[in-house]
This record gives C-alpha cells, sequence and structure tokens, in this order.
C-alpha cells in the first residue's frame, strides 16, 4: 500500500497513539475525526495504540500521526518503545512520507514534542503540519486544533 495506491486507490494513514487519560482520549478521537473527514478522499485511516504497533504497520502506511503523552519532559514510555521497535526496519523505507504530532501534558510538552521530532527526523519523514501542544482538559479551540491536525496531516495524502 505504501508510496502508492493501496486497497481501491487509498493511501493509508496510520494513527500511533498513547491515550491513558480522558483528555488524552479526547484528542485522539478529535483527530480521527479530522483524518475522516468527508471532503478528504482516497484515504483510508487505521488507528494503532502505541504497543500494539509494529514495523509492517509502518511500512504499509503512506502517512503518520503520532499522539503521546508528555510524561517527565518525555514522550510517553509507550511511544518510545513502538519507536524503539520501528526505527531500524523501517528507516529507508519511509524517507519523505508525511506526518503529524500531537502531545499532551498538565503543564509541559516541550520534551515530548522534541523527542518525536527527532527521532521522525531520523527516519527522514517530512513534517506535513506543526506540532500540536495540548496542556489541561481540550476546550473547544483545542479540540477543533486536533480535528485540524488529523484533517491536514489526512489531506497531504490525497492525489
Amino acid at each position: 500500500m505504501a508510496d502508492g495506491a493501496g486497497p481501491h486507490g487509498t493511501k493509508t494513514l496510520l494513527i500511533v497513539h498513547h491515550t491513558p487519560s480522558p483528555a488524552t482520549r479526547e484528542i485522539f478521537e478529535k483527530v480521527l475525526a479530522g483524518a475522516k473527514d468527508p471532503e478528504i478522499e482516497g484515504v483510508g485511516v487505521r488507528a494503532v495504540p502505541a504497543l500494539s504497533a509494529t514495523a509492517s504497520d509502518v511500512l504499509a502506511a503512506d502517512g503518520y500521526l503520532f499522539g503521546t503523552t508528555a510524561n517527565f519532559g518525555y514522550m510517553s514510555g509507550a511511544l518510545k518503545h513502538f519507536f524503539d521497535t520501528v526505527y531500524y526496519p523501517c528507516l529507508d523505507a519511509v524517507a519523505g512520507r508525511p506526518f503529524g504530532l500531537w502531545a499532551h501534558g498538565n503543564n509541559d510538552t516541550a520534551g515530548a514534542v522534541a523527542a518525536v521530532l527527532k527521532l521522525a527526523g531520523g527516519m527522514g519523514l517530512a513534517q506535513a503540519a506543526a506540532p500540536l501542544e495540548l496542556t489541561g482538559t481540550p476546550d473547544a479551540k483545542a479540540r477543533e486544533a486536533c480535528y485540524e491536525l488529523g484533517a491536514t496531516v489526512a489531506a497531504s495524502l490525497m492525489g
């Protein structure tokens, strides 16, 4: 499927996420809704929890959205495990594919965002949208930004 048309001409957006709290689950659901916006055509969306995602999932996708909590100034252990698992097996095969990122923390997301950007950059992924950094309970503006992130990255795979 990657680097071309999958079933029925679709491309695949893989959402790899760690959503342990109600706030992170709400963020994930809004990002997912944006990625599945009815105006986006030819893009299938597949969401996989970070602890379950594999190199095969990454290789079969054409673009990516990564979602994480910010824990102790870093990405979640679950997303770190994902990158540890897929980094070398996917390194040369995914360069140039688009990605997006969201991070949620109680008060600071900078370390988590920097770590994911460093790994995604090392894999040669192309940033399709600015990272979305969220703190506290998502309000209407944050929910709208989540939807836009999902839609932006999904739309980057059209045509």
